[in-house]
């Protein structure tokens, strides 16, 4: 039998087994809340998650083809290893887990072609197949496998034919060859499969559906399948769909929310009794083509590098400016993981123009974030870990980082990354003929993306206010992402030690004469953990403090005796 054309003389029927290779950070749903630039700042959960399901798919002898993305090979090579290991397929699911509606042809090539590379160059073998890391394949998409064909690709499996797509073609809802809209040249596809339902289609072999549609219906449509067709069942999912310890990203819609999160537990236990009952294969195993010979001497598999490997040592220039990062914390556990890696970033970014000191204040947190922050940073050069006994608020956590900065520029920022700490370093030099610069997405020239509607309107009617009993205009004067001169703070003796603290630092500074300036930036909304500011009392505090600044009760002469909201 020519290679490529599948046998019709199988004696054991077998199905299909893919596997779509993606962190849970880079999938669909989060597109809107998590940018590409955070990526970086995630802690990886994709080797954990590939070790368990390949001890999962050997315990149950099954084998299948991973789509894995390029830009996790190329920073991965030992996931492609392990993967290929184990016996199973290697294939390309692009370079980057982007959706090909928007690309051009050409575009697309490149982005084939620099996946397998990197692919191959990780040790997969030759890569002759292809699914779409975004964007099930539509009709009017059918453009991609003619270029997968010119590319010479042998087979596809972008198609999920749900609802009412392709029902003008239902050969499409099988495995099928598809033929080049020119050429003479045909590629296989291997379409996610799916059965009628009420007049239109569901998928009943994978992914979101097995985590959101009753079990109980999807169970008896795949065993009608195979007593009924002759083709192979399409299976599909990801690593993370079998993680149901995963962090949780706050800033999501509710349907992305449950779209990502719901029945994560459920996924195992249903393939734990779809391999019990059905045996599998690759598309390579189905399309009956040599296996891909791996060679007999290699060097050991390497080991993904870890955080706490990584080196933070500092490399400035002999000049180099001393900078002190002061971050306030409260009940923020969720948010420590993120938050290291970001500081990692930035110290790398940074180290050759600042010698960045950490002053980090656990501001009397119930929860693990003490804990998290002695264990992550408690050994890192040039960083000290405070804690106040109690809660004071977020203006007496800066504070407190301030006046324990052993330098006179001071930064702060929000340990939710909200402020993208990376801004410092265009605020830290306009700091030469200021005593405070602030950030102010609010600004003109400012953005916000992600951020609550509330939020902004509160925070931009505040901003009017302040401005007009001050009859100097600020945009912004919530932000906790600053510079200081530390000589011009740490003598302020704020009333407010919350969130009313931050305007009203701002606000003492500048009755004392000092001179504030403005910097354009972007706020985003938190990702991990809900906000700790209570938005009625924050409105009630806020009346107050713009009653205390109009009566005169907030002066650099006056400290009022008004307790903390």
């Amino acid at each position: 039998m020519a290679e490529g054309v599948p046998s019709t003389s199988v004696p054991v029927k077998k199905h299909i087994l893919t596997v779509s290779v993606e962190d849970y950070f880079h999938v669909g749903a989060f597109e809107g809340a998590v940018l590409r630039k955070h990526w970086d700042r995630f802690e990886s959960r994709l080797e954990r998650n590939l070790v368990d399901l390949l001890g999962l798919l050997a315990q149950n002898q099954v084998r299948g083809t991973f789509f894995v993305l390029g830009c996790i090979a190329d920073r991965q090579p030992e996931l492609v290893e392990r993967i290929a290991d184990g016996g199973h397929e290697i294939a390309s699911s692009g370079f980057w887990p982007r959706g090909i509606r928007g690309m051009l042809p050409e575009e697309l090539r490149e982005d084939l072609r620099r996946s397998r590379e990197a692919l191959e160059a990780a040790g997969s073998g030759p890569v002759i197949g292809y699914r779409s890391p975004r964007n099930w394949l539509k009709k009017q998409d059918l453009w991609v496998l003619d270029v997968l064909c010119e590319e010479g690709y042998v087979y596809d499996s972008s198609l999920n034919p749900i609802f009412r797509r392709f029902s003008d073609d239902p050969r499409r809802y099988e495995v099928h060859r598809h033929r080049h809209s020119v050429r003479e040249q045909t590629i296989w596809e291997f379409p996610i499969s799916t059965a009628s339902f009420l007049g239109l289609r569901i998928a009943i072999s994978g992914g979101n559906y097995v985590r959101q549609l009753p079990h109980t219906i999807l169970k008896h449509a795949v065993r009608r399948w195979d007593r009924k067709c002759s083709a192979p069942l399409v299976f599909y999912f990801m690593p993370w769909e079998i993680d149901s310890g995963q962090p949780q990203i706050t800033s999501l819609s509710t349907f992305n929310r449950i779209r990502h999160y719901r029945n994560l537990s459920k996924t195992r236990w249903v393939f734990e009794e779809h391999f019990a009952k059905y045996r599998f294969q690759s598309i390579r195993e189905y399309l009956e083509l040599p296996a891909v010979e791996r060679p007999k001497e290699r060097a050991p598999l390497r080991q993904t590098r870890t955080e706490d490997a990584i080196e933070w040592e500092e490399r400035p220039l002999p000049d180099a400016q001393p900078v002190t990062l002061a971050i306030p914390f409260y009940n923020e556990a969720e948010n420590i993981s993120y938050l290291y890696r970001a500081l990692l970033e930035l110290r790398r970014r940074l180290g050759k123009k600042y010698r960045i000191h950490l002053t980090l204040v656990d501001d009397g947190s119930k929860d693990n974030t003490w804990n998290e922050l002695v264990a992550r940073f408690s050994s890192m050069p040039n960083t000290q870990v405070l804690r106040h006994p109690e809660n004071r608020g977020v203006a007496a956590a800066i504070l407190t980082g301030i006046k324990n900065a052993p330098t006179e520029v001071v930064c702060s920022i929000d340990c939710d990354c909200s402020y993208d700490p990376n801004v410092l370093e265009s605020m830290i030099p306009l700091l030469e003929n200021a005593d405070m610069v602030t950030a102010s997405p609010y600004h003109p020239q400012g953005n916000v993306y992600n951020v609550p509607e509330w939020r902004l309107f509160l925070s931009k009617t505040l901003s009017i206010l302040y401005s007009r009993l001050l009859n100097e205009r600020f945009f912004t004067y919530t932000s906790c992402c600053r510079v200081y001169r530390k000589s011009a703070i740490e003598a302020l003796d704020l009333v407010h030690d919350g969130f009313l603290g931050i305007a009203e630092l701002l606000i003492r500074l500048k009755q004392k004469g000092g001179r504030v300036v403005e910097y354009p930036t972007t706020l985003e909304s938190r990702l991990f953990g809900e906000s700790k500011m209570k938005i009625a009392r924050t409105i009630r505090g806020h009346l107050r403090l713009l009653w205390e600044v109009r009566s005169g009760r907030l002066s650099p002469s006056t400290r009022a005796q008004a307790a903390p909201p």
